[in-house]
């Protein structure tokens, strides 16, 4: 009879069932979720105040703008003050993105002494935070709109969901690029932060593009965010007229990009990410 061996398959030393990989991932996704998720919520006592007072204070000025140059009539088909605030909250969540990613890795450096924990992981989890978070703010301006009487429900829930995620997964993959750049090269992220407030403009975010002469739209119309925010007011005002050359295989071909480009800086710069 054939004594069994000391080392039977998928337990090791101890006896215990060794975890899949997956498995581990998880625990580490989880246990970084949790952390990063207090210490946005909890540590900051002014965390969530800024979040909703930032798009808040934003639509107050423009709506006392908006009074004298009565931008409500240069959109087609969308009221003026829903209009602005689906553009401002889908460009809130590109930004995060932009500006969120060098940071996710330094604040958690202390964790690369364990193995299981990647710099990726830190940006990965940031980013889904902030979009949970970003999307709760949303939500929460579209019900104080139904309060005061406002009818905020999208035409087409799917295409506006849809469009939301998109412009989630443009925003990770600015995050993964960045990161690594701006962990890398400092400067980078001075920079990215400078490109925000131009790039609010740029993007069609408080005024519609449609008017802009064509030589100029033309241009305009490289910026992926641009599409992503048009088909997404698509979705909520089904009458809207989106800028001309509004295409969201453009917008794929950026994102799928970014994030195929910022994974592999990951996979190659991940030991001097680690050692920064």
């Amino acid at each position: 009879m054939t004594p069994p061996s000391n080392h039977s398959s998928g337990n090791n030393k101890s006896g215990h069932k060794a975890r899949s990989a997956w498995a581990v991932t998880r625990s580490v996704w989880f246990a970084m979720f949790m952390r990063e998720a207090i210490g946005r919520t909890m540590t900051d006592r002014m965390g969530w105040f800024w979040m909703i007072a930032e798009p808040s204070l934003m639509l107050l000025v423009m709506i006392g703008i908006r009074s004298f140059i009565r931008g409500d009539k240069l959109i087609v088909n969308a009221p003026f003050i829903p209009w602005m605030l689906v553009g401002m909250m889908g460009f809130f969540l590109v930004r995060e993105g932009l500006t969120q990613g060098s940071g996710a890795i330094n604040a958690n450096r202390a964790l690369f002494a364990y193995r299981q924990v990647q710099p990726v992981d830190g940006v990965l989890i940031r980013n889904f935070l902030d979009g949970l978070l970003r999307t709760l703010i949303f939500l929460l301006f579209m019900l104080g709109a139904l309060m005061l009487g406002t009818d905020f429900r999208p035409d087409s829930g799917f295409q506006a969901i849809s469009g939301w995620l998109s412009l989630w997964a443009l925003g990770l993959g600015f995050s993964l690029v960045v990161s690594v750049a701006g962990t890398l090269v400092p400067e980078v992220t001075k920079v990215v932060r400078m490109l925000s407030m131009p790039l609010l403009i740029l993007s069609g975010v408080i005024m519609p593009l449609n008017h802009l002469p064509h030589y100029l739209l033309e241009y305009l119309m490289l910026n992926p965010i641009v599409h992503g925010l048009e088909y997404t007011r698509h979705g909520f005002f089904e009458g809207y007229k989106v800028v001309h050359g509004t295409s969201m295989l453009y917008f794929w071909s950026w994102t799928l990009g970014m994030l195929a480009l910022g994974l592999l800086m990951h996979v190659r710069f991940k030991e001097r990410l680690k050692a920064q």
